[in-house]
Formats: structure tokens, sequence, C-alpha cells
């Protein structure tokens, strides 16, 4: 049995190492490097186990894997430090002149994926024999829908993309996980108890999360850039950031607010008024340095976790032609729930040619989809929509990753 302080070791010395081979030798993005070494090492584990029987490397790998909890560690740990540092650099008065595509993307948009996968799921299972009910297949629908911050904000480090594109795929990805998580939440609480909830406890739900954790992450912004101006000392200052992330999560899970929403609005006040009125330029480059730095050392170990993951997702060879099939299935529900909000919104104003191309192949799905999908009680739903959200996460950060580049030239720099 490993400590915590063996796992940690572990994980870093991994990232360190196949972090140096990607800079060296392989030179992908960061974080894909990452995810497709460690994928490639978890298979390669795989086929010595199957080539050499009873070497009982794989159970070892696996046993060492299965200690670390990747939903309690995302959710409840990484995710905060990530996003905040993601809302740190998002420009807050180009955000709100794109209010109305990133809310309703945000919102509307990930209802109406929702719908469309959880029924076309629903029907995949039925055609291809897998036994699956349609609350489950919501379930699903729910858990993928919302587009990852942390893999969507690791690929706009790569690509050069227009502002105000850059900022409603930045900004969607950022608030579509307090209307995701709800939805989530609530459609699991039927597929799991065969009840239903009622209309009204749904929107006290949406209210206390997303309203509460809105109002928790705009309160402790407001004091921790106060307590800023007030000095001007970069080691505190750079604290305080760090007491604000680590609070205010640690406060809107006991009060159950949204934690991701609290520290999106916290990170987009500290960056953008905390920034204006608060700090030196010492401490902005100190600071903002520092939360770089914290973003891809997360990034890289979360990556590497993604890869290394495969290694306790059940490999059924039934399922993995439904798996793979639901990939364009997600695709098309994506187009949809992009091309509607976007298409009402033309009627008053014009987008950046290709938004819609570029929006829907950039909705990147991440760890946050594999931590809800292996959050599931044990059922027998939760092989095929593992294993289904697995396909789609590595398919979405690899190949939409790897070609976004040269779809932007294509259809917005032509």
């Amino acid at each position: 049995m490993l400590s915590l302080f063996d796992i940690s070791a572990l994980l870093l010395v991994l990232s360190a190492l196949f972090g140096w081979v990607n800079v060296r030798f392989i030179r992908l993005p960061h974080t894909i490097g990452m995810l497709l070494m460690a994928l490639f090492a978890s298979l390669a584990i795989v086929a010595f186990d199957v080539v050499i029987p009873g070497s009982h490397v794989r159970e070892a790998f696996t046993q060492t894997i299965r200690q670390i909890d990747f939903f309690d560690t995302l959710m409840h740990g990484m995710l905060a430090f990530l996003l905040f540092a993601g809302a740190l650099h998002v420009d807050f008065g180009l955000l709100k002149s794109e209010r109305w595509a990133v809310g309703l993307m945000a919102s509307l948009g990930v209802l109406i994926s929702t719908v469309i996968i959880g029924f076309g799921f629903y029907f995949g299972a039925n055609l291809l024999g897998v036994d699956l009910s349609l609350p489950w297949a919501f379930v699903f629908g729910a858990l993928i829908s919302p587009t990852d911050p942390v893999a969507v904000l690791s690929l706009l480090k790569s690509v050069r993309v227009p502002e105000s594109l850059e900022v409603k795929i930045a900004g969607e990805s950022l608030f579509n996980d307090g209307v995701g998580i709800v939805v989530f939440t609530v459609l699991l609480a039927i597929a799991a108890g065969g009840g239903e909830i009622e209309p009204l406890h749904i929107g006290e739900i949406f209210l206390l999360e997303a309203g509460g954790g809105a109002l928790l992450g705009f309160v402790g912004g407001w004091i921790a850039v106060r307590l800023m101006q007030s000095i001007d000392h970069y080691p505190v200052e750079i604290l305080l950031s760090l007491a604000l992330v680590t609070g205010l999560y640690a406060v809107a899970l006991a009060l159950h607010m949204s934690g991701p929403i609290a520290v999106v609005v916290a990170g987009l006040l500290v960056g953008n008024r905390g920034q204006r009125t608060a700090m030196s330029e010492e401490t902005k480059t100190y600071l903002f340095h520092f939360w770089e730095v914290i973003d891809e050392l997360l990034n890289s170990v979360l990556f590497l976790l993604i890869g290394l993951e495969v290694l306790i997702v059940a490999m059924d060879p039934e399922l993995a032609l439904f798996a793979v099939a639901t990939i364009p299935l997600v695709l098309v529900a994506r187009l949809i729930s992009v091309f509607l909000p976007i298409t009402l919104l033309s009627l008053k104003r014009t987008f950046t040619s290709g938004s819609i191309a570029v929006l829907t192949w950039g909705g990147v799905r991440g760890g946050i989809s594999v931590a809800l999908a292996l959050s599931l009680p044990d059922v027998p739903a939760k092989q095929p929509i593992l294993l289904t959200t697995y396909a789609v996460v590595i398919f979405s950060i690899v190949v939409q990753g790897l070609t976004i580049r040269s779809l932007i030239r294509r259809v917005v720099f032509t």
C-alpha cells in the first residue's frame, strides 16, 4: 500500500520524464503529448502482461492507480486551482461583450446536447444489443455534453484564435460546468432511484449551485482584491490568492454551492480588477507566473492520470464498436447545440467567419467527464458509459486537439 507521498512522487516523476521526452523528441502540444505517452505506457503494460502471463505487472500498476480516487483528486482538489489559473487570463471586457453567446451555449447548449446524446445513445445501445435504459442514457448525455475547461484552456494555449472567438470558447467552458453538473446530478438521482424530481426542486438546486457559487466567488474575490490593495508584497499577495482558491472551494462544497463557478468568478475579479487596481508590476509578474507554473504542473499530472486510467477501464471488445460509434453522435449534438444559439444571435450581430465550425470542433471533453463517469454507482450501465466516455475524451483531446489549428487556418484566416 503506497502512501500519499509515494503516489505523488510517482506521478511527478512520470510527468517530468514524459514531459522531457515530449519536449526533446516528440514536440506535440504538452498536454496531448503527456496523454499519448501515458496511454501508450498503459497499453504497453497490458501487452506485456499478455505476452508474459503470470508476470503480474499489470496487476501491480492497476492496484497503484486504483489507490488514486480520480473523482476526488480532480473535482475536490486540482480543479479549483486549474479553473482559477484559467480565469485569471480571461479579459472581462471581452467576456461581457460575448455574454449572450457564452450564456446561451453554457446553458441552453448543454441541455440541447444532453437530450440529443441521451436519445441517440439509448437507440444506439438497443440497435447494438447493449443493455441500457433511457434514464442512464441521459446520464451519459449530461456528463459528456459540457466542454471541459481544463482541456479547452490548455488547447487555446497552442493555437491562435481571434479574441472574440477565443473568449467564447474559454467563457463557455468555464461556466457550463455549473449547468452540466446540476443536470448530471438530477438525472443521476432519477436513474439510480427510479423516481422523479419536481421542476421547482431542480430550479432550487440550480439557483443554489450556480447562483450561490457566483455570489460566493464575487464576495471572496472582492475581499481578496481589497486586501491586496492595502499592501505591496508579492509573497503575501500570492499567498492570498492561494487562500482564496482553497478557502472558496472548501466553503462552496460545505454549502452545496458550485465550487467551480465560485473560483472562476473570483479569478475573473483578481485577474481583471485586481490586476488594474491592487498589484504593482512586480506583484503582477510574480503572481501571474506563479499561477502559470501551477497550471502547467497540474495539467501535466492530470493528463498523465487520464492516460493511466485506461488500466482500470474494462476493455470489453463487444462494447468497443458501440463506444466508437458514439463519437459522431457527440459531435453532431455539439454542432446542433452551437448552431442554434449562434444562428439565433446572428439575427442581431455578426460573428467571426467559421465560428460554428471552430466552436464545434474546439468543444473538447476531458478529465471532468471521466471523473463523473468513474463516480457512477456500480450498476450494469456503468461499464458502457465509462468505456464510451473514455473513447470520446481520448478522441476529443488527441484528434480534435491536433487538428483544430489547421481547421482555424482554413475557416477563419482565409
